[in-house]
């Protein structure tokens, strides 16, 4: 990023670009609040780059059934611990230009002070979970992996629900970039680094008995 300001100040037309790119911005912003006046509870939808995105809703039983029994896992150790809150979709996350309703967010104890039963539109997660699905995975694996990475995201799982596969994902010091920390299938154990003792078989994500088995494990393992 910085790479590209320097090569746009390096140019006689930069004050030019800039303004023009100011005006582009406030006319996206005017789009962004008519989203948002738009949008209600009935409706799943995000705000991509200036342009409103609606999903239909996920058809395919195998990505309904990931996220939800990991959002069972996830929800039920955070509150037990104590660490943050989690939600699973209905979740607005509103970054510095988009606007995203992730599978599942996880916010810990600081972060989670910002939020409130009348939120409208909610603060950058430190985890987030996508479940592929036809219509999101060039979202997932492009301008969301960018955008999360950009704003500190922590943590970001892409879930294969098909493959049965789980793509983990954290920051490089160096990159300031997601690098692949982990690629674990239906035999693994995924370690998640953003919420302190966070260990699940992959296969509790897939399958009910495993989730129930993970979730006694969960709630019995040392503090």
């Amino acid at each position: 990023m910085s790479e590209l300001l320097f090569q746009l100040l390096d140019t006689p037309q930069a004050p030019l670009i800039i303004q023009k790119a100011q005006a582009f911005l406030h006319n996206e912003h005017q789009k962004r609040q008519a989203f948002y006046e738009w949008l209600d509870e009935d409706k799943k939808a995000e705000f991509i780059n200036g342009e409103v995105v609606v999903h239909s809703p996920a058809l395919d039983r195998r990505h309904n059934s990931a996220m939800l029994l990991l959002a069972t896992l996830l929800r039920v150790y955070v509150d037990d611990r104590q660490l943050g809150i989690v939600r699973a979709e209905k979740a607005l996350v509103e970054l510095t230009r988009n606007s995203y309703e992730p599978d599942i967010c996880f916010w810990n104890t600081d972060r989670a002070a910002q939020i409130h039963d009348e939120l409208l539109y909610y603060p950058t997660p430190d985890f987030v979970v996508e479940v592929l699905s036809k219509s999101t995975e060039k979202y997932d694996r492009e301008i969301k992996f960018a955008d999360y990475a950009a704003h500190k995201v922590a943590e970001y799982w892409i879930i294969d629900s098909k493959r049965k596969i789980v793509e983990q994902f954290g920051i490089d010091a160096d990159t300031e970039e997601y690098a692949l920390l982990t690629k674990s299938g239906i035999k693994d154990t995924v370690v998640s680094h953003a919420i302190k003792g966070f260990v699940i078989p992959v296969r509790a994500i897939f399958d009910v008995n495993a989730n129930v088995s993970a979730l006694r494990s969960l709630l019995t393992a040392p503090y």
